[in-house]
């Protein structure tokens, strides 16, 4: 694992687009997208640089991490919306090459079932871009999921529908459920780059990657990973009691060694 620390939101947002870019420049790669605000600035960053410096996701295939389950796939706060119009819209993927569950499938666990396979058909994931809860959820894979779970349905926390009331017009109208890649189907990709910005997100953030490994932490099981990069800044970086020897890691990094 190694912890990348920058001095804001944007230099984040930088150096998580180049992460991206270094992979989809090699061809037919297949992305894992996060909604949410955090990778916001990520994505308006590669479609700057498909089009001032001919980035090109023509080849690329992408897969969402979840989905609320009953709300229309054309609702502006589906993920498929929010990803059509934050991700799909600034660059040129094609439209049928992403895929993500359909929260209103009238068999939720068959579609569960045909997402997981989906990903594995394709191959797998290349880079799987995350974020994190202020409650050390991944996806939507609540304190207590299984670390080695699949694909399925969660119940939201009152915390995360509290959290995600700022996207709705009321904290009633969030979803009380979700589907969501499980954290043993988020581990099967083959990079994960766990992004985090700001201070409300440093104890779930330092608990993540310096405390135990536990089910009470879903994002903790990013320590069984090879090849985890995580971005923060330095708000979120506050309370890490190893920040000194990651930013010193950093200075140190070979020069032909990428993240």
């Amino acid at each position: 694992m190694e912890i990348v620390i920058r001095d804001d939101a944007a230099a984040v947002h930088r150096t998580v687009a180049d992460i991206v870019e270094r992979r989809v420049r090699q061809g037919a790669a297949v992305l894992g997208v996060a909604t949410g605000s955090t990778p916001l600035g990520t994505y308006r960053e590669l479609g700057r640089r498909h089009r001032e410096e001919a980035l090109s996701f023509a080849s690329c295939r992408a897969f969402l991490l979840d989905e609320y389950v009953g709300l229309p796939g054309n609702h502006p706060q589906s993920y498929r919306s929010v990803i059509a119009t934050e991700f799909a819209a600034e660059i040129d993927i094609d439209p049928d090459a992403i895929d993500g569950p359909n929260g209103e499938a009238a068999d939720i666990a068959a579609e569960c079932a045909r997402y997981d396979a989906a990903i594995t058909a394709s191959g797998g994931v290349d880079v799987q871009l995350l974020g994190i809860g202020s409650d050390g959820h991944i996806g939507f894979n609540e304190p207590g999921s299984s670390l080695v779970s699949r694909t399925r349905v969660k119940t939201l926390t009152r915390r995360t529908r509290e959290d995600n009331a700022r996207f709705f017009d009321s904290a009633d109208e969030v979803p009380h459920h979700v589907m969501t890649q499980g954290l043993g189907t988020i581990l099967e990709a083959r990079h994960l780059v766990l992004v985090a910005l700001g201070e409300g997100k440093a104890e779930a953030l330092a608990a993540s990657v310096e405390g135990p490994l536990a089910a009470s932490c879903p994002a903790s099981v990013i320590q069984m990973h090879p090849h985890v990069t995580v971005v923060v800044d330095e708000g979120a970086a506050s309370a890490l009691g190893s920040s000194d020897y990651y930013r010193y890691a950093l200075s140190e990094k070979p020069t032909w060694q990428y993240f």
